[in-house]
């Protein structure tokens, strides 16, 4: 077997998309005896604004513990898998989280990792919500330079 994918970028913000992105994730990690990097980004783009550098750092630590749960969501995934041998022996699996615009960090992580396909989530929003706010994902699919796996719940 060809391996195609040897590193697949796996985003999460926490969301049922994500989690169901994740199954995907293992199943093509499984077949091509790929690590799988989890990315959570936390959103500080607007605290740039703030005034205080101590405040900012202090509001950016707060961010960092409230979103660990993303990480930990999805090694619980992954933990339930880990039952399989077959699994346990062909993936590995590396948790990361950065700060900054979602759709940047993904697009730079898949640059200085070497990432061979992104497997996210789409954020389920739609219409105007979508127009007025974008989507990350569709960001992430028009803007990367490899493959992207949009996955929705149905």
């Amino acid at each position: 077997m060809i391996k195609i994918y040897k590193k697949i970028l796996l985003p999460t913000d926490g969301s049922e998309y994500a989690n169901k992105a994740a199954e995907h994730a293992i199943i093509i990690a499984c077949q091509n005896n790929a690590e799988i990097i989890v990315l959570n980004v936390i959103e500080t783009t607007q605290l740039t604004s703030l005034p205080v550098e101590d405040f900012t750092r202090k509001v950016k630590d707060m961010l960092r513990q409230e979103r660990k749960n993303p990480l930990e969501i999805i090694k619980k995934v992954f933990d339930n898998h880990l039952k399989d041998k077959e699994f346990n022996d062909k993936v590995k699996l590396t948790l990361k989280q950065k700060g900054g615009s979602p759709e940047d960090i993904i697009l730079q992580t898949v640059e200085e990792e070497g990432i061979d396909m992104v497997i996210m989530g789409t954020s389920g929003k739609k219409g105007l919500e979508r127009f007025l706010l974008g989507s990350v994902t569709e960001k992430v699919v028009r803007n990367s330079k490899c493959p992207v796996l949009t996955v929705h719940l149905n």
